[in-house]
C-alpha cells in the first residue's frame, strides 16, 4: 500500500488549502483514514479522521474549520483547511488504518504566514 499525500503550500492566515492523498494497492471502502500533523518541535496528533459508514471525527482546534471527505471510486482521502491560523502550520500525514496496520504517506508542508 502507498500513499501519496499533495496539496500543501504557503497561505497567509484566514487563507484556505486543500489536500489529497491517493491510495494505491489497497481499496479504502471500509477502512478508516486520517490526517495528522505535526508542528515544528512537536508531536504528531491527529486532525481528522473519516471511517466508511462510520463518519468523521476532528481534534478540537480545527473543528469547524477543516472538513475530511472520501471518494472510494478515486481512492482518495481529501482535507479541506479554512480559515488558516499559523499554529496549523506543520507537515500533514494521511494514514490509512487497516487490520494489518497502519499505512502512512510522506507527508506535505502547509505553512501559514500570520
Amino acid at each position: 500500500v502507498q500513499l501519496q499525500a499533495s496539496g500543501g503550500g504557503l497561505v497567509q492566515a484566514g487563507g484556505s488549502l486543500g489536500l489529497s492523498c491517493a491510495a494505491s494497492g489497497s481499496s479504502l471502502s471500509g477502512y478508516a483514514m486520517g490526517w495528522y500533523r505535526q508542528a515544528p518541535g512537536k508531536e504528531r496528533e491527529m486532525a481528522a479522521t473519516i471511517t466508511s459508514g462510520v463518519g468523521t471525527n476532528y481534534a478540537a482546534p480545527v473543528k469547524g474549520r477543516f472538513t475530511i471527505s472520501g471518494d472510494t471510486a478515486k481512492n482518495t482521502v481529501y482535507l479541506q483547511m479554512n480559515n488558516l491560523k499559523p499554529d496549523d502550520t506543520g507537515v500533514y500525514y494521511c494514514a490509512l488504518f487497516t487490520s494489518y496496520g497502519t499505512y502512512w504517506g510522506q507527508g506535505t508542508q502547509v505553512t501559514v504566514s500570520s
